[in-house]
């Protein structure tokens, strides 16, 4: 049923009133259209959004890298570059925020990653990302890691919203043999799967399959979250083959770089040969910061990497791109978070926000297409028992920022290893850090100590946050425990 138009104006109005009312009809400017449809009268985008694994802030072309990404470069040249994304320090974490529009600290899923024997993963009282664009009609799929738990049947992706799923449930599996810790972990729509190949080229020849049959009229919600470009560091030798130069391992991952842009390459001229660009909105991000800054992956300037709460961990590179919506060549300097994708992509869905668990994230497509400022006051970086950090405007407080409570790998952490990190959380004892990150972006300076009162403010933020989490979820690998000879199946 067409909404019904306002009356129109008395003739004895102006004639100026009278104007602005036929414009207004012209434009269909009332509200029951613009409930109906994001932006007014602006088709609802197909949605491709792209999670990179442990990219390095500066290993993209736009930052300088020498390693080369021309498909990448390209998308973020034809929309807008995000220059202040914000992500959690590790995996897992990244993805509940990106499902949920919430925190992860409010599903227990702040600290680590979902161990391959976990027996839990995110709660399923969670509305999904994927479930809410169902109900805007979208059809869904996944071509990649899940990382959110597969120990019951209710946790695996085509329960939570995806109407189909492709890839794998674990991080860190082989590449070629998609073995994960003994166990087989390659799947399609949650059965096994035994297609042989190069993940990252397999995840790539999925989502082109799909792009191809779907069907015209429905719009199409695809994420691709490669394993690429995480350990283990493995790819055809003739992607590293550019990169002699370079000492390994770092001569590999920028091999793995390589290869994932080219099979982002092959999903966009999937989109391409469908017709569908002018109506695609493209996403790209990494999960976190890169691992083993300036041994393994690049971070540029930004302080640290993968698991810690400074720049280099929770700040990575990414954009979004929509012709036409998004002016090309635009840099958004707006502070914003992987939470926020959950509230931007549903209205640009028309989807219906209202549900009973409240969201953190916040609707980022005014500051990403319209320049406008961040739509948040404050962003909560991570809040765990021992260490945390929140932004409030430019102001970044860093609590225990040595601490890293956040695994910094998928795999099961050595003796050797867990002594390592009790012995950093021991000497980093408790730290409070303060950074202006308008003038000090590479976190260089500790202010706290001069600015005790911007402490109290941003430490009594933090605390509202830190007083809603719930306790973290972990699960050691018990004694005994036998690997699974396919993953999220009961042998």
């Amino acid at each position: 049923m067409a909404p019904l138009l306002p009356r129109p104006p008395s003739r004895r109005l102006s004639l100026a009133a009278r104007f602005a009312f036929a414009v207004a009809c012209h434009l269909g400017f009332v509200a029951a259209a613009s409930a109906a449809t994001p932006a007014n009268t602006a088709p609802r985008p197909n949605i491709v959004l792209i999670l990179s694994d442990d990219h390095g802030w500066a290993d993209v072309g736009w930052h300088g890298t020498e390693i080369k990404t021309p498909n990448l470069d390209a998308l973020a040249a034809a929309g807008a570059r995000l220059e202040q994304f914000y992500v959690q320090p590790v995996c897992s974490p990244t993805r509940a925020a990106l499902m949920t529009g919430r925190y992860p600290m409010r599903h227990g899923l702040q600290v680590g990653v979902v161990r391959p024997w976990a027996q839990y993963g995110l709660p399923l009282e969670e509305r999904t990302l994927p479930q809410m664009l169902k109900e805007a009609g979208y059809a869904t799929a996944i071509c990649g890691k899940w990382h959110l738990g597969h120990f019951e049947r209710a946790y695996l992706p085509t329960h939570r919203g995806f109407d189909h799923q492709y890839g794998h449930y674990n991080g860190a599996l082989d590449y070629f043999t998609h073995i994960r810790d003994g166990g087989h972990d390659w799947h399609r729509d949650d059965q096994v799967n035994r297609d042989e190949g190069y993940s990252t080229f397999l995840v790539a020849n999925e989502a082109v399959r799909l792009i191809r049959e779907q069907p015209a009229g429905q719009p199409l919600f695809l994420y691709v979250p490669f394993n690429a470009v995480h350990a283990p560091h493995q790819v055809p030798e003739k992607y590293k083959a550019p990169y002699a130069a370079l000492a390994e391992p770092r001569r590999t991952y920028a091999g793995m770089v390589a290869a994932e842009d080219e099979a982002i390459g092959q999903i966009v001229a999937a989109i391409d040969a469908k017709g569908l660009r002018g109506n695609t909105l493209f996403i790209w991000s990494s999960d976190n910061g890169g691992p083993a800054p300036g041994r393994v992956t690049s971070n540029g300037p930004l302080r640290a990497g993968k698991g810690t709460l400074y720049e280099g961990g929770v700040r990575v590179p990414a954009f979004a791109t929509l012709p036409g919506r998004i002016p090309p060549g635009t840099v958004v300097n707006a502070p914003m978070h992987m939470v926020d994708w959950f509230p931007t992509l549903g209205g640009l869905a028309g989807a219906p926000l209202a549900q009973k668990l409240p969201l953190d994230g916040r609707d980022a497509w005014p500051a990403i297409a319209a320049g406008q400022p961040s739509a948040h006051d404050a962003i909560l970086l991570n809040t765990t028992p021992t260490s945390g950090a929140i932004r409030l405007g430019d102001w970044k407080l860093v609590l225990n920022g040595g601490a890293v409570d956040a695994d910094d790998g998928d795999a099961a952490p050595t003796a050797d290893a867990a002594k390592k990190k009790a012995a950093k959380k021991k000497a980093a004892g408790d730290s409070v850090e303060l950074f202006d990150l308008a003038k000090d972006p590479y976190e260089k300076t500790n202010l706290a100590a001069a600015n005790p009162a911007k402490v109290a403010e941003l430490r009594a933020r933090y605390d509202s946050f830190a007083v809603q989490a719930v306790p973290p979820k972990s699960q050691p690998r018990a004694p005994g425990y036998q690997t699974p000879k396919v993953w999220g199946e009961k042998d």
